[in-house]
Formats: C-alpha cells, structure tokens, sequence
C-alpha cells in the first residue's frame, strides 16, 4: 500500500476530503491520512458533501501534524498554501507535492452558497486526486 498524508492548516476540510476522497475511491492502492499543522475540528459541511459522493468520513477527526512525525510516508501533499509554507519538507516523505486548494471554510453567505463552496472545493479535489493517482488504481 502506498501511503499518502494529506496537510492543510486546520485539518477541517480540504486536507479531510482528500484523506475520504482517495480512500474511498482507492483504497485498495492506497493508506490515506491527513492532519493539520494545527488541529481543530471538521466542518459539518465537509462531512455533508462528502456523503453526497457516498464517502462516508463521520468517523474522520482532526489530527495534529505532530501525530505523523516520524512516521514513513511514500507521498505527502500539502493541499493549501499555508501548510506549503510552514512544512515545504516532511521528515520520512519519499515525495512531495503541493496541489493549493481554496479554503471551502472560508466562504460566506447562505448555507446554500456555503455548501456550493464546499462542493466546488470538493470536487476540484476529487478531479486532482483522480488525475494525480488514479492510474495506480488500474494497474
């Protein structure tokens, strides 16, 4: 199994759809984590857009980057700019890559246009992971 840690800021919503995403799309390939540089909690509208796709992350929590360290991670991809900046290099990443996602967290408005955000969010993650690991999946 190849073994992929996702890294937002909050480890709230992108880092956790892209952590749901390629395990429920590739999870015969793949171990999927993610983790924030700093924890905080899910956002309820991450867990709600999700379940839209049938990917259930309920279960899902933040973590603490600090859970990974010294932990052997064949790919590490930073999925905002903040966490780009604060961890350019992982300790134990074979690979990184950067892939800046805008924060859904950050949107305004109705609830209607919130979760238009996160959806939008959701699926430019869901298109990258795809494009960026779904050859493995059919190997």
């Amino acid at each position: 199994m190849i073994r992929v840690l996702f890294i937002c800021t909050q480890n709230a919503g992108r880092s956790q759809m892209a952590e749901g995403y390629l395990r429920g799309r590739y999870g015969d390939r793949f171990e999927a984590f993610s983790a924030g540089t700093v924890a905080s909690t899910i956002n309820p509208l991450t867990v709600r857009v999700m379940a839209e796709l049938g990917i259930d992350i309920s279960a899902q929590h933040s973590k603490d980057l600090g859970a990974y360290i010294g932990q052997e991670m064949d790919i590490v991809v930073t999925v905002c700019d903040a966490a780009a900046a604060v961890c350019p290099i992982f300790p134990g990443a074979k690979r990184t890559i950067h892939a800046s996602f805008p924060d859904p967290g950050a949107a305004t408005g109705t609830e209607e246009e919130r979760l238009a955000a996160f959806r939008s969010i959701r699926d430019e993650i869901a298109i990258w992971i795809d494009a960026t690991f779904g050859y493995a999946a059919h190997d």
